[in-house]
């Protein structure tokens, strides 16, 4: 964001703590659409993912006098969004099978994400998932996933082929998907998985 727009965003935000509803509707015209693609992203139904969207600008508007001008505003909605969608994922845990293809869905985008070697809650487990890995699968994860090294690095520095690096990424990360998936538990997973996808 440019120092104009910020500026922009503020008196935006002055104005929406007064009331003011085309500075609501300029807010939402910002950030309607990234704000419903993180959330399709997360409960893969485009009718859910509008009907969250919306309740999240209500949300917005019905706190309106809470919002602090000088804070971010984009930290403020995606808290709001988190809740939201933390709270529909809470709804359909009583769906079985809806829950177990959400959540397989979302450990596999956090895969990619920092946060996972990053949340404590995550770290002992990812640690144990990764010792249970072939001593080969293991290297090429390690210095792949927790070095940041590229397919090319580590195919020179253990004189095999990049195909031989991108089999076993493959492999390491399926196991370790379904090993985070299997250990970790649910309520802790979701907070983590919904959070990454929200605030990247």
């Amino acid at each position: 964001m440019t120092v104009l727009e910020e500026v922009r965003q503020k008196e935006l935000i002055r104005l929406l703590n007064l009331g003011n509803e085309t500075a609501f509707n300029e807010l939402y015209k910002i950030y309607i659409k990234p704000v419903y693609k993180k959330i399709l992203f997360i409960v893969k139904e485009e009718e859910i993912a509008e009907e969250l969207s919306q309740d999240l600008f209500i949300k917005i508007w019905q706190k309106r006098k809470e919002i602090d001008p000088e804070k971010s505003f984009k930290s403020f909605l995606y808290t709001i969004a988190h809740n939201l969608v933390y709270d529909y994922l809470r709804k359909v845990a009583r769906d079985k099978q809806l829950l177990n293809s959400l959540m397989v869905n979302a450990v596999d985008y956090y895969l990619h994400t920092e946060e996972v070697f990053q949340a404590r809650e995550t770290q002992k487990i990812l640690t144990e998932a990764i010792e249970k890995l072939p001593p080969q699968g293991k290297q090429v994860f390690t210095l792949c996933k927790l070095e940041g090294k590229s397919y090319e690095e580590v195919s020179r520095l253990m004189g095999i082929t990049v195909a031989t690096v991108n089999s076993h990424m493959v492999k390491s990360s399926r196991f370790v998907k379904e090993y985070l998936y299997r250990n970790l538990d649910a309520d802790i997973l979701m907070t983590i998985v919904v959070a990454s996808v929200l605030l990247h």
